[in-house]
């Protein structure tokens, strides 16, 4: 089988209800300038052909090669949501757009000369991951925290959360930050991640276990080196070395910490390389297969971000150098809470932690 790029934003990532991406038909050429009146020797008319596209999304694309004759290109076509994208590439250069109505929403294009258009800079997202094993993720807490930052010029970040960070949620009173999931949903938990952060945080994709393992496994697994042998909850052997990855294999990756010395903090370093991993694998695989990655985790995930932001968020990392994303996971002090609870205090470099993505690399 064919492996397929990860998608970042599940990581345990990222979100939403979707269907299925089938190419509609191709067009054909479509003229980019308006109607010529009728002469002996007619001048030809400035042609754009992309397979794939049909005749609104060729239109569109048109646009950005301002007339320009014989250009030839290959849409990828996905879902988000509800939402329709593609991904057209001509050469090296690459078109994002979003339906169905379809409007241009950023892409590179060196045949040009134009710059690189992914959004304003920098840019976060936040990734959780449920706790819940099921499809409703109702109720469940935020067992994966992590930050994903892009600075628009190569570079990247990823700061991971511990759950246990003792702090004010979104939704009133103090609690393990993990909780406010519990309390509010998705937006809760970005809500109080952004207080807490201090950064401006775009949206969330979450996604449960059992999500989560769908989406590993309908990508055709993930390339992963994986830095220890381990049994997960005394049913599953996880095997040390490099290897292609299934989605109980990447699961129990993510979630163990029993057997590690660092406990939680540990833990979410493992998330960091899962996400790592999968950039490397979409960064492999090219842009054109972002629309079916994004078609495959909107089946499995929830979100709160538009196809646009989303197309464009992961366009955006697809570009950075996985060897200039650098990760951590934000310091805290272990203590105890009035209520007999295990804690993570915030502390001083806790906020430093934080502050070190406001660029958004590390």
């Amino acid at each position: 089988m064919r492996i397929r790029p990860f998608a970042i934003l599940t990581v345990a990532v990222v979100a939403v209800a979707g269907c299925s991406a089938d190419p509609e038909p191709a067009s054909t050429a479509v003229s980019t300038s308006a109607s010529a009146s009728a002469t002996p020797t007619p001048t030809p008319t400035p042609t754009i052909t992309i397979k794939n596209a049909d005749e609104k999304l060729t239109a569109a694309v048109a646009k950005v090669y301002e007339g320009k004759s014989g250009v030839k290109g290959e849409a990828s076509l996905g879902t988000w949501g509800k939402e329709k994208v593609a991904v057209v590439t001509s050469g090296d250069d690459v078109t994002l757009a979003v339906g169905p109505s379809w409007k241009v929403v950023g892409g590179w294009w060196p045949s040009l000369k134009k710059k690189t258009d992914l959004g304003k800079t920098p840019r976060f997202m936040l990734v959780i991951g449920s706790d819940s094993p099921g499809s409703s993720l109702k109720g469940s807490r935020g067992d994966t925290l992590q930050i994903v930052g892009i600075d628009g010029k190569g570079g990247a970040g990823i700061v991971g959360i511990p759950r246990d960070l003792y702090v004010p949620l979104s939704t009133g009173g103090t609690a393990k930050i993990n909780s406010a999931f519990a309390y509010g949903g998705g937006k809760a938990q970005l809500d109080t991640v952004k207080r807490v952060s201090g950064l401006p945080i775009e949206g969330y994709a979450v996604t449960g276990f059992a999500g989560f393992r769908k989406i590993v496994d309908e990508s055709g697994g993930l390339p992963l080196v994986i830095d220890r042998s381990f049994r997960f909850l005394g049913l599953l052997d996880v095997k040390k070395g490099k290897q292609t990855a299934d989605g109980n294999t990447v699961l129990a990756y993510a979630r163990e910490r029993k057997s590690l010395p660092d406990g939680d903090f540990g833990r979410s370093k493992h998330q960091q390389e899962i996400i790592l991993a999968a950039a490397v694998a979409a960064r492999l695989a090219g842009p054109e297969a972002l629309p079916r990655q994004m078609t495959i985790t909107s089946k499995y995930a929830q979100t709160d971000m538009s196809a646009e932001q989303a197309l464009t968020f992961l366009a955006a990392f697809h570009k950075v150098n996985p060897a200039k994303v650098g990760h951590a996971v934000v310091p805290g002090t272990l203590g105890t809470s009035s209520d007999g609870q295990s804690i993570v205090k915030v502390t001083s470099a806790t906020k430093a932690g934080f502050a070190e993505l406001e660029d958004g690399r590390l």
